[in-house]
């Protein structure tokens, strides 16, 4: 069974992207091949390194890709998933194939103010804001 392939897209591939990408990893098993990139990628979030490790997932010293260079390897995906606000996903290059592009909008932690605590409540409903809609898009499918 060859399986769907969905790349999570947003600005540095530092949160919501990483979120994303791990989120449909867990609730969907093996059912999909999936990634994320950043259009202009940067480092990994701490607080997204911290509040993934709640629900099981270390994602300590992983790397940020760029967009770009999944565009140069030419790979070919079924979906591909925005997940910053809707100005930033219209930077999002055209992959080739049949892709299908969707738009899912969330906050973006790198913005949050305040204390640790107060940006890892903030990002744990970001968290789960993209849980719940990955989980409506699986029953979808």
């Amino acid at each position: 069974m060859v399986k769907e392939k969905v790349l999570f897209v947003c600005i540095h591939n530092s949160a919501r992207s990483q979120m994303a990408e791990e989120l449909l990893r867990k609730l969907a098993g093996d059912r999909f091949e999936v990634e994320s990139a950043g259009i202009e990628p940067g480092k990994l979030n701490p607080v997204v390194i911290e509040v993934l490790k709640e629900i099981g997932v270390d994602i300590t010293g992983k790397k940020t890709q760029a967009v770009m260079d999944i565009l140069k390897q030419r790979k070919l995906y079924s979906y591909v998933i925005t997940v910053c606000d809707e100005t930033s996903a219209e930077r999002c290059p055209i992959f080739p194939g049949v892709a299908k592009r969707l738009h899912w909008g969330f906050a973006d932690p790198s913005k949050f103010e305040g204390s640790w605590k107060e940006k890892i409540d903030k990002t744990r409903e970001v968290l789960e804001q993209i849980q719940q809609k990955i989980e409506i898009w699986l029953n979808e499918k």
